[in-house]
């Protein structure tokens, strides 16, 4: 059977954004369309799917309003991750927890690593852990060995986006991707199947993103990895739809037991579906 078929299937990563939201300063991307979250909700329902994670875009900076706004609006269906800075107040971030928020993400593409080690970066990450949340990175897979140790030894679970971003000339063979898989063995890092057309040419997704997809499953099992549409696919919806999303993880993933776990049983643990926020 399908597990899409099933309400408790969920999609780990979607944007909402639409024009005429205020924009930081220092972005990569200005979008030119709207991604609402009905149109969202709808794109679940036409799948089978019966939740998503909104994942706060990069070019919204840290204010996370609009993403809290979508939250509230569908609280048995949604939960975000959000981005933060150091020194938000903890009230902040017990809003945050309250509508919906699992976790942060630090996107790092085109940005220095951080220095976590410095005293409001560890206030911050240990205030993410006391909430049961995870840290999602986003930054190429040569650069995952400056982040991962740090982020491990303050004790943090950690979601790393889009298998990894391995280098699109090296594919499986980067080091990064390498260095990745032998993080299975902390217990503590999950790994999203999700826009491989942020990797690979797009003739390459199916069977590149099944290569990766048969490493990284081998190493850390269904259970710490899971699917995500990336909905809207911000610049490169030209390569991509959510029909096409779904298919590819059935190129990449063939067993239906590893299929759900994928889909669901990992998820839901993850982003607490069940009920179990602060």
């Amino acid at each position: 059977m399908d597990t899409r078929t099933e309400p408790k299937s969920v999609d780990t990563h979607a944007h909402v954004f639409h024009r005429g939201l205020a924009l930081a300063a220092t972005r990569r991307h200005s979008p030119d369309h709207d991604a609402t979250p009905a149109d969202y909700l709808a794109l679940l329902d036409a799948h089978g799917l019966g939740h998503g994670v909104l994942v706060q875009p990069s070019f919204l900076g840290s204010d996370n309003s609009h993403l809290v706004e979508a939250l509230r609006a569908a609280p048995a269906r949604l939960r975000g991750v959000a981005v933060v800075a150091p020194g938000v107040p903890a009230e902040h971030l017990l809003a945050l927890a309250e509508a919906g928020v699992v976790g942060i993400r630090l996107n790092l593409i085109g940005l220095p690593v951080p220095d976590l080690r410095l005293p409001g970066w560890r206030t911050l990450l240990a205030r993410v852990n006391a909430l049961g949340w995870h840290v999602e990175v986003h930054l190429p897979a040569a650069r995952l060995p400056d982040i991962l140790p740090a982020l491990l030894a303050a004790q943090c679970r950690v979601v790393v986006d889009h298998f990894g971003r391995p280098d699109p000339a090296l594919g499986v063979a980067d080091p990064g991707f390498q260095y990745l898989l032998r993080q299975a063995d902390s217990g503590r890092v999950w790994v999203k199947l999700s826009a491989p057309y942020r990797n690979w040419p797009a003739s390459a997704c199916t069977t590149s993103g099944r290569i990766a997809a048969r490493q990284l499953l081998d190493a850390y099992t269904a259970a710490r990895l899971m699917w995500g549409s990336d909905w809207p696919h911000t610049e490169h919806r030209h390569l991509a739809s959510y029909s096409a999303a779904v298919r590819w993880l059935d190129a990449w993933i063939d067993d239906p037991v590893q299929r759900r776990m994928v889909l669901a049983d990992t998820p839901l643990r993850l982003f607490r579906f069940q009920g179990d926020k602060p």
